[in-house]
């Protein structure tokens, strides 16, 4: 999924890279100080939906007569999903990749389907963004399922753009996810900011020259240049957003 109703043509994969890269890429440097958009990570960031995915790789183990262990289940935060579903194939789980992948998608989407787990000063934000009229993009590797019901649920439509796990050829923490979500809205992805909680998702937005606010998350994520911490979007406006432009500027 890329947009809400109407959805546009999609590009493809050479231009989304090639307009984020700055090969053919629209500048937007707002003269009030505001991102451009704002580019979110979704699980343990926006949305409390970090146990749903530990308790539905809990319950597959346990189904096959397994251990799965706390720092298994942190050991998968901010991967592709690829890559969990390999560490439980890994562990004696005898199912494909795409099969244990969609076994966790299915728990999780049944999980929050009845209420969205926004966490704690997300719902607000996101409807500052909107009435800022500031583009917000969901930059997940969870997949489409489960992004699109997050996203549909966002106050004010905030959510114009997903880029989901299914949607890319390289996860976090490789760039692409940032710049097809950037390409996607077609802005400068110097002129965003992302909001991350785990290390590969910050690795991501940095390697896609995109200003960092981190969030606590089950994964520490350590301090570095160029990183802003916070503890909770709660203490967090769109002005403080603002600011991460002006400062990186």
């Amino acid at each position: 999924m890329r947009t809400a109703d109407p959805e546009p043509r999609r590009l493809t994969h050479r231009e989304a890279m090639s307009r984020a890269t700055g090969l053919n890429c629209m500048t937007f440097r707002q003269t009030n100080s505001l991102p451009a958009a704002v580019l979110w990570d979704m699980d343990g960031t926006l949305v409390d939906t970090e146990p749903h995915w530990m308790a539905a790789q809990r319950r597959l183990a346990r189904d096959h007569d397994l251990e799965w262990t706390d720092a298994d289940a942190h050991a998968t935060v901010g991967k592709p999903m690829a890559v969990s579903a390999g560490m439980l194939q890994d562990r004696g789980i005898d199912r494909s990749v795409e099969q244990i992948i969609d076994m966790l998608v299915d728990h999780v989407v049944d999980a929050i389907s009845p209420r969205i787990p926004w966490l704690p000063g997300a719902e607000r934000l996101l409807g500052e963004l909107a009435y800022a009229r500031v583009p917000c993009a969901l930059v997940t590797m969870a997949y489409s399922p489960v992004a699109r019901r997050v996203a549909a649920a966002a106050p004010g439509n905030a959510i114009s753009v997903v880029i989901a796990g299914d949607d890319v050829t390289q996860g976090k923490p490789h760039p692409e996810p940032y710049l097809l979500a950037a390409a996607e809205l077609g802005v400068s992805p110097a002129d965003c900011v992302a909001v991350e909680d785990s290390l590969n998702g910050t690795l991501s937005a940095e390697a896609a020259g995109i200003p960092m606010l981190v969030v606590p998350g089950f994964v520490s994520v350590p301090k570095a240049p160029r990183r802003t911490f916070t503890t909770s979007l709660a203490d967090v406006t769109v002005e403080t957003l603002g600011d991460l432009i002006t400062a990186h500027s």
